[in-house]
């Protein structure tokens, strides 16, 4: 299966799984390569598009994560409302799935109420126990992704995949040949 680089001037890209500063304290990612699968890929694009017409821009947290990254996480987290269950597959392990925020046109994040990987109830789509700031910025990337054709996880403000994910096969390194882990 085909992945291809997202490397668009109008996305950031800070994978924070190629740094220590995510849930497991070291880096999961050997090089921070940020793939999809090409029909993700053209949604990405849409968004961005999208996300640029209101001022702003998508910076991407994580896109494709292969099997053994979500073993990693799963080993440190292993709450399935938050890490999916390696065992079942994730949406991230298809290539169809991006973790996201806005930036204003500078390219600082907006406030979302909470960090990326904020694994509480804080960061559910829905919480009205963030600033009103916040949650107004939480439903900008709702509209802008949604109108882009991606579907949210509603425990996971930056959480986004395809609405037809399940038809996608789980990938592991290899499929990005080796270029991730």
């Amino acid at each position: 299966m085909t992945l291809l680089e997202i490397a668009s001037p109008d996305v950031d890209i800070d994978l924070i799984y190629a740094t220590p500063a995510n849930i497991t304290g070291r880096a999961i990612y050997r090089r921070a390569v940020c793939l999809l699968h090409p029909d993700a890929a053209a949604a990405l694009d849409r968004a961005a598009r999208l996300a640029l017409g209101q001022g702003c821009r998508l910076r991407v947290y994580d896109a494709f994560r292969p099997v053994e990254a979500q073993w990693s996480l799963w080993r440190a987290f292993p709450d399935p409302e938050f890490i999916a269950d390696p065992r079942q597959g994730s949406t991230h392990a298809r290539g169809v799935a991006v973790d996201l925020t806005l930036a204003d046109a500078g390219g600082t994040p907006l406030d979302m109420g909470t960090p990326f990987d904020d694994l509480t109830p804080l960061s559910h789509h829905g919480s009205t126990a963030v600033p009103p700031a916040a949650q107004a910025n939480r439903s900008r990337l709702l509209g802008i992704m949604t109108a882009a054709g991606w579907r949210h996880y509603a425990s996971e403000w930056w959480h986004y995949q395809l609405p037809d994910a399940g038809r996608y096969p789980l990938l592991w390194d290899g499929a990005a040949g080796g270029r991730i882990m």
